[in-house]
C-alpha cells in the first residue's frame, strides 16, 4: 500500500481539483445514506407500536459534546414523529416517513454519481500522462539501452503493462477515494449508538484482513511473472513477422510454432493462478462478513434482552444496517487492494523504464557550436559495449569538406567509429573535438543538427514520401522537397504512383524496392542540408543496376560536405580523401586510395579479395 501512496503522490496533484470535489461529493452522499435509512427506525416503531411515550422536546448546543448532541438530535426526531401521529395519525406519518426517505435517497445517489464523475478525469489523465511520460523516455534514452532490451517486452510495457495499470491501479481509485471515509462516518454512527457493539465488530474484522492479505501478497509476484512472460511473447511474435522470409526458407515452422506454443502454455498456467487467486478475494470477504454479522446478531440480541440496554430492537436493526453498509465498500476495498497489488507489478515494469538512467546528457552549460568548424578530431578514442574493447586508441583528424573513408572486415568497429559522432554513444576514454571543443558541450540536438544519415538500412515511416522526405523539419514547401528528390534520383518514381508525393509507402517502405528506398534516404539528407554527413554501408545491400543510381545520389550528396563513408564495396570510395582500414578495433592503414595499394597490407587484402 505504501507503494500505491507514492504512485498517487507522483501522479495526482495535477488532478487536486477533481480528488476533493470527488471526496466532498462521497461525504455527502454517505451522510445522505445514514438520514435515508435512518427512516427505518421510526417506520419500524409505528408499525410494531413500539414509540415511546410522553417524549419532551430535548433543547441542544454544539459545546455539549457529540454523544449528547447525537442524543437530544434522536429524542427530538421521534419527539416530532409522536407529536405528528397525534395531530395528523400514523398513516400520514409514514407517508412523511416515505417521502423523507426518497428525497434523501435521491441526494445520496445524485451525489454518489457526481464523486464518480469527478474521478473520470484523474482516470484518463493519468493514464494520458504515465503514456506520454514512457513514449518521452524511450525517445530519450540512448541508443545503448536497446540493444540490451527486448523491442516486444518494451512494447509490452507500453501497451499490456500500461493498461493493467489502468485497470487494477487508477480503476481502483474511486473505490480508495470512496470507501475508506464511507467506514470512517459509518464506523462514528455505530460507535455513538453503542461502543460496546462496535469494539466488539473490530475485534473480529483483524482475522478476515489478515487472512486476505495472506492470499494476496503472492498476487504481485505472479502478475509480474505473467507480464514477463506477455513481453517476451510479443517479443518471439516481433522477430517471427521480421523474419518470415527467413522462418519459410528453413522450414523452421514447426521449430518456431513448438517454442510460441510451449511459452503460451507458460503463460496461460501463470494467468491462471492469478486469476484463481483474485477471484478469491470476493468469497473469502463475504465468508467472514456472513460470520461477523451472525456473531453480532448473536451478541446484540444478548445486549437488547439484558437489563438497562443502551438502544432498542428497531435501533438494533438500524444498527444491523450500517454496519451491512460497512461491507461493501470493505469488500471492494479488499478488492481494491488486490487489483493495486496486481497492478503494482506492471508499475514496477514500467518504472525500469521511466527511471532508467541517460548516460548521454546534456551539459549544464552547453557552449555554442561554432559557426566554422576547421576540423573534426579524434582523439585517443576507445570504446567497449561491455567487456570487450570495439575501439582502441582511435586517433583521427577529419578536415572540413574532406571524405574519409573507413573500411575494414565486420566487427572492425566501422559503425562503433560514426556512431561516436552524433553522441548515439560515448567514449569509453579519449574524446571528440570540433576546432579543440570536446562535441560533450555542446547540446545534443544542436550537434546532431549538423549531421544527416543514410544507413545500410533505409529506416522509413508508414507514412506519405512527402512526409518521409521532410521527416524533422518544418515549415518545409513541396517545392523543396522535390528538389531534393530530383538531386536523389527519386522523383521520377515517385511521380508515376498514384497520389505522387501524397502516396503512402507502407511499413517501413514496403511499397517499395530496396534502391528506392535508400533514394528516399538520400533526399531526406538532401532536404535537411547538413555539413556533415554519415553514410553507414549505404549501398552495400543494393543490386547493381540500383547501386549505380544510389551512388549517383549520393555523389550529388557529398559534395561540398564532411563526409564520413563506412564501406563494404571499395568501388565507391576510391576518390576519398582518406581511407582509414581498421581491424580489431584499431587503425592499421590509412592514406588514399593508390598509397594504400602500393603499401601492399590490408587495404591492398580487401581490394583483392573483392576483385576476385
Amino acid at each position: 500500500m505504501f507503494d500505491f501512496i507514492t504512485l498517487i503522490k507522483r501522479f495526482i496533484p495535477p488532478y487536486k481539483k477533481y480528488v476533493f470535489l470527488s471526496l466532498l461529493a462521497n461525504l455527502l452522499s454517505t451522510l445522505f445514506s445514514l438520514f435515508s435509512f435512518a427512516s427505518l427506525i421510526p417506520i419500524l416503531q409505528i408499525l410494531f407500536g413500539v414509540s415511546k411515550s410522553n417524549t419532551v422536546y430535548e433543547p441542544w448546543s454544539w459545546n455539549d459534546g457529540i454523544q449528547n448532541i447525537f442524543n437530544a438530535i434522536k429524542n427530538n426526531v421521534s419527539y416530532w414523529i409522536e407529536m405528528t401521529i397525534l395531530q395528523q395519525g400514523a398513516a400520514n406519518t409514514l407517508i412523511y416517513i416515505a417521502l423523507f426517505l426518497i428525497i434523501m435517497t435521491f441526494f445520496k445517489v445524485g451525489t454518489s454519481y457526481l464523486a464518480s464523475y469527478f474521478v473520470i478525469p484523474i482516470r484518463t489523465g493519468v493514464l494520458r500522462d504515465l503514456r506520454n511520460q514512457m513514449y518521452k523516455k524511450i525517445i530519450a534514452l540512448p541508443i545503448g539501452f536497446f540493444s540490451d532490451e527486448r523491442k516486444g517486452d518494451i512494447m509490452s510495457r507500453m501497451s499490456n503493462d500500461v493498461i493493467e495499470v489502468e485497470a487494477s491501479i487508477i480503476s481502483s481509485l474511486d473505490m480508495v477515494l470512496k470507501n475508506p471515509l464511507m467506514i470512517i462516518i459509518y464506523l462514528a454512527v455505530m460507535f455513538l449508538m453503542s461502543w460496546k457493539l462496535t469494539v466488539f465488530v473490530l475485534l473480529l474484522l483483524p482475522i478476515s484482513v489478515w487472512t486476505i492479505g495472506i492470499i494476496g501478497k503472492s498476487l504481485r509476484k505472479r502478475s509480474q511473472l505473467g507480464q514477463e512472460q506477455t513481453g517476451e511473447m510479443l517479443a518471439q511474435i516481433d522477430e517471427t513477422l521480421g523474419g518470415l522470409r527467413v522462418v519459410k526458407a528453413f522450414n523452421a515452422e514447426k521449430k518456431l510454432t513448438e517454442r510460441f506454443t510451449s511459452l503460451n502454455n507458460k503463460i496461460r498456467k501463470t494467468f491462471h493462478r492469478i486469476h484463481r487467486k483474485y477471484n478469491l478475494a470476493h468469497p473469502v470477504s463475504e465468508l467472514f462478513g456472513t460470520i461477523v454479522i451472525a456473531v453480532l446478531l448473536w451478541f446484540g440480541g444478548y445486549l437488547i434482552l439484558s437489563e438497562n440496554s443502551p438502544i432498542g430492537a428497531a435501533e438494533f436493526i438500524y444498527y444491523l444496517v450500517v454496519f451491512y453498509l460497512i461491507v461493501p465498500p470493505s469488500k471492494e476495498l479488499s478488492k481494491a487492494s488486490y487489483s493495486i497489488r496486481k497492478g503494482m507489478a506492471s508499475m514496477e515494469r514500467i518504472d525500469r523504464i521511466l527511471k532508467e538512467v541517460n548516460t548521454i546528457k546534456d551539459p549544464e552549460n552547453p557552449k555554442e557550436i561554432p559557426s566554422i568548424i576547421s576540423q573534426i578530431e579524434y582523439r585517443n578514442v576507445s570504446f567497449k559495449y561491455q567487456t570487450d574493447w570495439v575501439l582502441q586508441n582511435i586517433d583521427l583528424t577529419i578536415k572540413t569538406g574532406d571524405t574519409v573513408a573507413l573500411v575494414g572486415q565486420s566487427g572492425s568497429g566501422k559503425s562503433t567509429l560514426v556512431d561516436l559522432l552524433p553522441r548515439f554513444y560515448d567514449p569509453v576514454d579519449g574524446e571528440i573535438l570540433f576546432n579543440d571543443i570536446n562535441i560533450k558541450d555542446f547540446k545534443r540536438h544542436d550537434l546532431r543538427a549538423l549531421m544527416g544519415n543514410v544507413n545500410q538500412e533505409a529506416i522509413l515511416f508508414n507514412d506519405t514520401f512527402f512526409n518521409n522526405i521532410a521527416f524533422g523539419l518544418d515549415n518545409v514547401s513541396e517545392d523543396e522537397v522535390i528538389h531534393a528528390a530530383k538531386i536523389a534520383n527519386a522523383h521520377d518514381f515517385i511521380i508515376a504512383t498514384e497520389n505522387g508525393y501524397q502516396t503512402s509507402i507502407g511499413d517501413r517502405g514496403s511499397k517499395l524496392s530496396g534502391g528506392q528506398r535508400q533514394r528516399i534516404s538520400i533526399a531526406r539528407a538532401i532536404l535537411k542540408n547538413p555539413p556533415i554527413l554519415i553514410l553507414d554501408e549505404a549501398t552495400s545491400a543494393l543490386d547493381t543496376e540500383s547501386e549505380h543510381m544510389v551512388q549517383e545520389a549520393l555523389d550529388n550528396l557529398m559534395k561540398n560536405r564532411t563526409t564520413l563513408v563506412v564501406a563494404h564495396r571499395l568501388s565507391t570510395i576510391k576518390r576519398a580523401d582518406l581511407i582509414c582500414v581498421l581491424h580489431e578495433g584499431k587503425i592499421v592503414e590509412r592514406g588514399k586510395h593508390d598509397e594504400l595499394i602500393k603499401l601492399d597490407g590490408y587495404y591492398k587484402k580487401l581490394v583483392d579479395m573483392q576483385s576476385f
